[in-house]
């Protein structure tokens, strides 16, 4: 199929489609990706093609795009057009993907629903009428309704994760540092990672491959070489006893892993990790501290509206939760506390994979609720407890689909050490394999 042909067929279902999924809020203008994909074709022809020729690509919200509009999904920005495109969007650029346009997600990635954006509710193409997951909703749900072949999300503490589980799709979060930053509008500084998604584990590697490296735009990114692999992998399997996981979803993802284990000759270790319970406590101090630092620049004056002023209920709790704790008489108490328990969760999981290659759990603890249900901001968080610990530990970790239970889609999530993305793929492309 040539990009140009590619291309559309997507628009076709885009046009068809996207007004009841809502996945795309923004579209390039389509003579202008006419053009750009005849001349992509002219080098697949000349052979003179860049790696991602002929990938029709999303882009979530909160990363810039040159000419488009990096909303966040948010009426504070809702008119802000990017000035300059992101370190990963100029790579992916350099490489002949399309960019086609950006995809919904939760208000400034305060979320984990699909249901926060200004915009309206994204919808889960693959159980309609359920939550996508969030807070990169429409970037999952592009490419699970066929809308692109990529997209790339933003994970803080599963938000590319979580709504890849529930849109039946694959994520990965890279190790921290390892993608560089520059362009992202981030929730936590010391958390986010911008990531793919896809339909299958190989597309996530390519594009993973041609946006990774060092930045001389963001100076905590690295590169680093990993030596090669020994395919005699052990696999820990993610001791959940301290955790509120449905045990319908646990089973799909033991047999599984089971299964792939006794074709490939895998080690299977049950692993505990200590204070993996404290996970989600230590997680939202450092994002509601590190959020609302982040938005002291929406004031109304430099880029669009206040934020206090126009942003919904759940953004609204982050930046008065983060001021709340930052307030002088505190001495920054709770946030340096929750840096001191986010480092006793590292060093567990540094010791974890001294003894196994990989760690794998469900990736998400239950099903996707329904649209529009009444959660509370508990049961909310409580959704990520299985993702945000790699956050924490800042390793690299995937979300591949496992199976289904009564329809509904459940994600696998395989955690690797830092820096082991070439040994996660190995991993997530044999489970794939079954």
């Amino acid at each position: 199929m040539t990009t140009l042909s590619n291309l559309k067929e997507k628009l076709e279902k885009i046009k068809k489609e996207n007004p009841r999924i809502n996945a795309f809020i923004q579209l390039r203008d389509e003579e202008e990706l006419i053009e750009e994909a005849k001349k992509i074709d002219e080098k697949i022809a000349k052979g003179k093609a860049g790696k991602l020729a002929g990938k029709i690509i999303g882009v979530k919200a909160n990363i810039n795009v040159k000419g488009l509009n990096a909303s966040c999904a948010s009426k504070t920005l809702e008119d802000y057009k990017s000035p300059y495109d992101a370190s990963v969007i100029k790579k992916i650029k350099d490489e002949d993907g399309l960019i086609i346009g950006m995809t919904n997600m939760d208000e400034f990635a305060c979320g984990g629903s699909g249901e926060t954006s200004a915009f309206g509710v994204c919808q889960n193409p693959s159980v309609f009428g359920l939550i996508p997951g969030g807070s990169s909703s429409g970037s999952a749900a592009a490419v699970a309704a066929g809308f692109c072949d990529l997209s790339l999300g933003s994970d803080t503490g599963g938000s590319i994760r979580n709504p890849a589980s529930h849109c039946g799709v694959v994520g990965i979060k890279p190790t921290y540092s390892s993608v560089s930053r520059y362009g992202l509008i981030d929730l936590s500084m010391s958390l986010d990672q911008i990531g793919p998604l896809g339909k299958n584990v190989s597309d996530c590697e390519l594009l993973l491959n041609v946006i990774k490296g060092k930045d001389e735009c963001d100076s905590i990114s690295q590169d680093k070489r990993i030596e090669k692999i020994n395919k005699n992998f052990t696999i820990g399997i993610l001791d959940l006893s301290d955790l509120k996981v449905d045990s319908r979803i646990e089973k799909i993802i033991n047999e599984k892993i089971e299964k792939v284990a006794k074709k490939k000759n895998w080690k299977l270790k049950k692993i505990r990790i200590n204070y993996i319970d404290l996970a989600v406590e230590t997680y939202y101090p450092l994002v509601y501290v590190e959020f609302f630092s982040g938005t002291r620049k929406f004031d109304g004056r430099r880029y669009g509206m206040k934020i206090e002023d126009v942003a919904g209920s759940e953004v609204l709790r982050r930046v008065f939760g983060g001021s709340e704790i930052t307030k002088a008489e505190y001495h920054g108490r709770y946030y340096y506390q929750a840096l001191k328990a986010k480092k006793l969760i590292e060093k567990e999981f540094a010791k974890a994979f001294k003894v196994v290659d990989a760690i794998i759990s469900p990736t998400v603890p239950c099903l996707p609720w329904k649209i529009g249900e009444k959660i509370s901001v508990e049961e909310m968080y409580a959704a990520d407890a299985l993702t945000i610990p790699a956050n924490l530990a800042g390793c690299c970790a995937i979300s591949i689909p496992a199976g289904e239970m009564n329809g509904v889609p459940v994600g696998m999530q395989i955690m690797c050490d830092k820096f082991q993305e070439q040994k996660l793929f190995e991993i997530a492309r044999e489970v794939e394999r079954i």
